[in-house]
């Protein structure tokens, strides 16, 4: 009990002081801004090569990983864009729900499986997140530039986006680093200290842009898309997991990253790339209330 308690309660308690940090403390939207570009930018692609480097490549089993993880997030995206659909929702709402149902929270994803599993743990939650980067970061981006106000999407544009993506960055300098034999010493250090430091800031800065006005807006796309991502998703990665052979604990790492619920920054990319952004607010609030219980849940299911 204590090892569940050290794991799920960290995690959302530093979501909650961050909510509480952006109503009564840090006021400033450019403070919370700012912080979200470092971690964007730095601390986190520095948690993925930190994390991957000191694996050895040869004994992991990537490819029944990677064909687990893929086969539910391609799942996932033809779900979520004919449940859109279904529901009568337009381009800009139907991204919204496209995020909603394979993007993730992986800083939350890290500080439990790291408080699970430890060192272990940690390195698999690095391999789930480079597999499913890749996939989510092309596929987000593909449904953004093909709504079809904008003209034809440039493929130019496309690709120049997906090869500066830190998070793509991070996975393809950790896997070469990896195969490499791992980092020098002293930028080994370095690189941990600046991942470490990823897991509480973001954790907070998902807490300060959670928001309690938007449990109202399109209940029915909210619930749909939360019962897609926090348990069809897991559930489906552990059918596949089990239909593979992957191993025990690479197993319960995949399944609690692909239970998390969507990232944070889901919202700022729907601004930014005219999606529904208030749609997506209210979808990024309630997949992290209900992942209180649903996270919970799954460790219990799948934990070796």
């Amino acid at each position: 009990m204590s090892a569940w308690l050290d794991a799920f309660v960290p995690a959302f308690a530093l979501l909650g002081l961050g909510a509480l940090l952006k109503r009564r403390l840090l006021r400033d939207d450019t403070i919370w801004a700012g912080m979200e570009r470092l971690i964007y930018w730095v601390l986190l692609p520095s948690l993925i090569v930190a994390a991957l480097a000191p694996l050895d490549l040869a004994t992991l089993p990537l490819g029944r990983i990677a064909a687990a993880i893929w086969g539910a997030l391609a799942l996932g995206t033809l779900v979520s864009v004919l449940m859109a659909r279904a529901m009568g929702h337009g381009h800009a709402a139907m991204t919204s729900v496209l995020q909603g149902g394979i993007r993730f929270n992986n800083l939350m994803g890290f500080a439990i499986v790291g408080a699970l599993f430890g060192t272990a743990g940690t390195g698999f939650g690095a391999v789930a997140t480079g597999i499913i980067v890749p996939f989510v970061q092309v596929v987000t981006t593909l449904a953004f530039a093909f709504d079809g106000t904008r003209g034809p999407p440039r493929p130019a544009a496309i690709i120049r986006q997906l090869a500066f993506n830190p998070l793509l960055l991070a996975v393809a300098i950790g896997f070469a680093v990896a195969a490499a034999g791992g980092l020098p010493p002293g930028i080994a250090p370095t690189v941990q200290a600046l991942g470490r430091a990823s897991v509480a800031l973001g954790l907070l800065c998902v807490g300060a842009a959670l928001s309690l006005q938007s449990f109202s807006d399109r209940v029915p796309t909210q619930a749909a898309t939360g019962v897609l991502k926090l348990m069809v998703m897991p559930a489906v990665t552990w059918g596949l997991c089990t239909l593979f052979g992957v191993p025990p604990l690479a197993t319960a790492v995949a399944v609690v990253f692909m239970a998390l619920p969507t990232a944070a920054t889901s919202y700022v990319m729907a601004r930014a790339m005219g999606g529904d952004a208030p749609l997506m607010a209210a979808i990024t609030t309630t997949e992290h209330i209900a992942a209180i219980a649903t996270l919970p849940f799954w460790v219990w299911l799948v934990a070796p």
